[in-house]
């Protein structure tokens, strides 16, 4: 993958990361192009899956999701014959960001957001402890933010 890229689109790529709200001429003054060659190249990387979507970052506190968890889940071995299952039903729940299947001792890492450690209990007993196959959750909740990016280095 990283072949596939010159300089020009490693640097499209990082200008992009930091505002993609950006016009293509400005996105080609900052790289050093000019605003066709550069639009050509942005449109590559769109169209080839380099660029998967362009997003505001919302700042989760100002719209009241004060509470941040990060769950472990262990399903049951009729479980993990279903892990399809599972995945889909974590995909239909919105307080669940991100999901990400694990080697070792728990089967998925959930970075979960909720208005207050209520909220998130709530969650927990009424949706993503019921769900089939669940047979062990471990919440840790997030106290401080020390990093947030969502720029890969590149």
């Amino acid at each position: 993958m990283s072949d596939q890229l010159d300089a020009y689109e490693r640097m499209i790529l990082r200008v992009l990361q930091d505002d993609a709200s950006l016009s293509t001429g400005a996105v080609a003054e900052a790289v050093g192009l000019s605003a066709s060659p550069c639009w050509r190249r942005i449109d590559r990387l769109e169209r080839e899956g380099f660029i998967k979507r362009r997003v505001a970052i919302v700042e989760r506190r100002k719209v009241g999701l004060n509470a941040q968890i990060f769950a472990q889940v262990k399903l049951n071995a009729h479980g993990r014959a279903n892990l399809d299952e599972f995945a889909a039903a974590i995909r239909t729940f919105p307080e669940v960001l991100e999901c990400h299947v694990l080697m070792g001792s728990v089967d998925f890492m959930l970075r979960v957001v909720a208005a207050d450690i209520e909220a998130y209990e709530r969650f927990f007993f009424e949706k993503l402890s019921r769900l089939p196959g669940v047979q062990e959750i471990n919440s840790t909740v997030a106290l401080s933010e020390i990093k947030s990016t969502t720029a890969l280095p590149l």
